[in-house]
């Protein structure tokens, strides 16, 4: 037995599905509006993962142009059978249900097929000499529930006709469905209750994979709305694996509110809980149906229990796959100069606050609540420009730590967008001689930015970390805060990039 901590992947990773290959775990979850999509992790030991590749990294296989904030990429599946890797997501607000390929999961995934289908949360089951795709649904009645079909996987097309197998336990909104055989039986299991503070999770099961299905005595089997004084709120669209040594496994989604408040920031996370077969042929998980942030299991190999800080120097000759883009990237705009050690963004019209569009922004997730990041920036700047740092949420919802050029003379500012609202907290003049730092110092509750240019850092304002919380949000939001750089009307020079987690 391994003592390990939750969440296992840290920051806005939320949606997991899993599978094993031999002593291998793969894990993919959703990008919404952010680009490349699908991230694959790597494990030994279901604790440790290692972003490894990510499925969708070619505008061929996904162009988000014009994507409202949380539309895009929502809760893909992975899953390995025969030798091959397949995933499948819902690119929403694009073509919907789309379904990828690979033999090589560090190499390229193939071009999609489309299964045209209404809904979201689609997933695999290969069962019988069959692939039976489920997702959401809707019966005649315009209900919501689980809408089950077979596919051709090479093609996507759809051999038989959907039929709505289950509409849950009574709780809104049934989706994220998964189907696993076991002992001669179906079990379908469920996230209810939306993905907030009723989220929870429900198993059910059939010897006949289109049911009826059996709910599970005392369903929930997961859920943590009877914890509201928890830190781990909203826990729910879970997966499941079997470990090389016969363990069950459960992987979900939670979140980790700010201390004292029902809101949080940095997104829904994953989480890692340990799972068992019952002699009546149901499952428990966790500790009846809850979670902790330290938890106990059989784990396959000793965890790493040290946080891990992210820094880049620019010195490899192609960034590093941790960073991340807003919908339809120009790369044009993004250039890496290993020998000089500077990323050298190119900035356009387009601003941070602009809805839809993709800005010159590339963002690390922000992992803890309490952390520090830190860039150097460098060079001159044109009149009108702006370049720096900045906590994103989305376009309505960022706190910008920057440097700007006006007629000659340079001022380095604080703005804040909230909601339809943006202004300039502070802005002042500066000797910017070529080459100034800026500083991002988080805790639970506020944002504290600060500047150097030249000894010791100067502090110039803060922001509440509320200000960046999902559930203030002026529409529905999924994602989480990213900790990034931008360069808007011009060319900006960055180097030595830091982001060091406190605790966890």
């Amino acid at each position: 037995m391994y003592q390990y901590r939750n969440p296992v992947l840290r920051g806005f990773h939320p949606d997991p599905s899993i599978c094993r290959v031999g002593d291998d775990f793969y894990l993919v979850t959703s990008t919404f509006e952010y680009f490349p999509g699908v991230p694959v992790f790597h494990s030994k030991n279901l604790v440790d993962w290692e972003l490894i590749n990510h499925c969708l990294t070619r505008p061929s296989q996904l162009d988000l142009s014009g994507r409202r904030a949380s539309g895009g990429v929502y809760a893909p599946t992975i899953r390995y059978h025969d030798g091959v890797f397949y995933m499948v997501t819902t690119d929403v607000g694009g073509k919907g249900h789309l379904l990828v390929h690979t033999t090589d999961i560090r190499g390229a995934w193939s071009e999609p097929v489309y299964i045209d289908h209404e809904g979201i949360d689609p997933s695999l089951t290969f069962a019988d000499g069959g692939v039976y795709f489920c997702c959401t649904g809707r019966d005649a009645d315009g209900a919501q529930g689980i809408a089950l079909f077979e596919i051709d996987v090479n093609t996507g097309a759809m051999l038989t006709e959907p039929r709505i197998i289950s509409r849950g336990s009574g709780g809104k909104y049934p989706e994220g469905p998964h189907i696993y055989q076991k002992n001669g039986m179906f079990y379908l299991m469920l996230s209810e209750g939306g993905t907030e503070y009723g989220h929870m999770v429900t198993l059910f099961r059939s010897k006949n994979i289109y049911g009826p299905y059996t709910a599970r005595p005392h369903n929930p089997m997961v859920t943590h709305r009877d914890r509201m004084t928890g830190q781990i709120q909203a826990v729910g669209h879970p997966d499941l694996v079997e470990d090389q040594n016969g363990n069950l496994w459960m992987v979900c989604l939670g979140i980790r509110t700010i201390p004292g408040v029902l809101l949080h920031h940095i997104g829904r996370e994953t989480f890692l809980v340990p799972a068992r077969w019952t002699d009546d042929g149901w499952i428990k998980v966790g500790n009846n149906g809850t979670m902790e942030l330290t938890m106990e299991g059989p784990l396959p190999g000793a965890p790493d229990k040290k946080p891990r800080a992210f820094t880049d120097d620019f010195s490899a000759p192609v960034l590093d796959r941790r960073w991340t883009y807003l919908r339809k990237p120009d790369m044009d705009n993004y250039r890496v100069n290993a020998d000089e050690k500077a990323l050298i963004l190119t900035g356009t019209d387009v601003t941070l606050s602009t809805p839809k569009a993709s800005p010159t922004f590339i963002g690390i997730r922000q992992p803890e609540f309490d952390m520090t990041a830190s860039v150097r920036l460098s060079g001159p700047l044109k009149n009108g420009q702006r370049a720096g740092i900045t906590a994103f949420y989305n376009d309505s919802y960022h706190y910008d730590l920057y440097l700007t050029r006006r007629y000659g003379a340079y001022y380095i500012g604080l703005s804040k967008r909230i909601h339809d609202f943006e202004a300039v907290v502070c802005e002042k003049p500066v000797g910017y001689k070529g080459d100034i730092r800026f500083a991002i110092i988080a805790d639970a509750k506020k944002y504290i930015f600060a500047y150097s240019a030249g000894a010791g850092f100067n502090r110039i304002g803060s922001g509440m970390t509320a200000g960046l919380a999902t559930e203030g949000t002026h529409t529905m939001t999924f994602t989480g805060t990213f900790i990034g750089l931008f360069s808007e009307r011009g060319t900006a020079r960055f180097g030595d990039f830091r982001l060091s987690p406190k605790k966890g």
